[in-house]
């Protein structure tokens, strides 16, 4: 008796444990090209958004993105200058009157697009395309580079009433991680 009772308390942990990293944010994809002397970043990031996250976003609630960028040398301890070490700031929202989701970037909202449905839209906030990271002339052509990214939901920007259940809960608390990927040198050598 006790057995099958203890094989179903692991299954539903197991399922329960499933379940909840599916709903997670991760990094697909990340490159940077030059162009005109400057290196530019594009990257693809799957935002696997949690139920309560979702169940907000649909009654109205805005929810913001914080996109963490850094340039360092490969190698770099964690108390060593970043050469970059950039916040960029994505929001999405719903929008009843028009049953629209509209997608910006930080501060103000003009010039975001907008999309019918809930999974273009999400979609599309993991688009990042030709972001500047750095000039090439900061580089030294020796040095090896890495970019770090990392992407999480700012639950500082939920408004105040949602803030304590979302520090509390762990469906709020949602981020890729640093991810890390090597800064291509430039020119390309054959």
């Amino acid at each position: 008796m006790v057995l099958p009772l203890a094989l179903t308390l692991a299954l539903t942990l197991a399922l329960s444990q499933a379940a909840l990293a599916a709903d997670d944010f991760s990094v697909i994809d990340a490159n940077t090209r030059s162009v005109d002397g400057s290196i530019l970043l594009s990257a693809e990031i799957d935002y696997g958004f949690s139920e309560r996250a979702l169940e907000a976003l649909e009654n109205g609630v805005p929810l913001t993105i914080l996109v963490h960028l850094q340039v360092r040398e490969q190698g770099a301890w964690i108390w060593d200058e970043s050469l970059v070490d950039q916040r960029l700031h994505y929001r999405i929202r719903y929008k009843p009157l028009s049953e629209r989701y509209l997608v910006s970037r930080l501060p103000g909202e003009e010039g975001g697009r907008t999309f019918v449905t809930r999974q273009a839209a999400i979609a599309a906030l993991g688009d990042l395309d030709d972001l500047y990271l750095i000039s090439e002339k900061r580089l030294d052509p020796q040095q090896a580079y890495e970019l770090h990214l990392r992407a999480s939901l700012d639950i500082e920007e939920l408004p105040l009433p949602l803030r304590p259940m979302a520090y509390l809960r762990s469906g709020w608390k949602q981020s890729t991680g640093w991810t890390k990927w090597p800064l291509k040198k430039w020119p390309l050598q054959p």
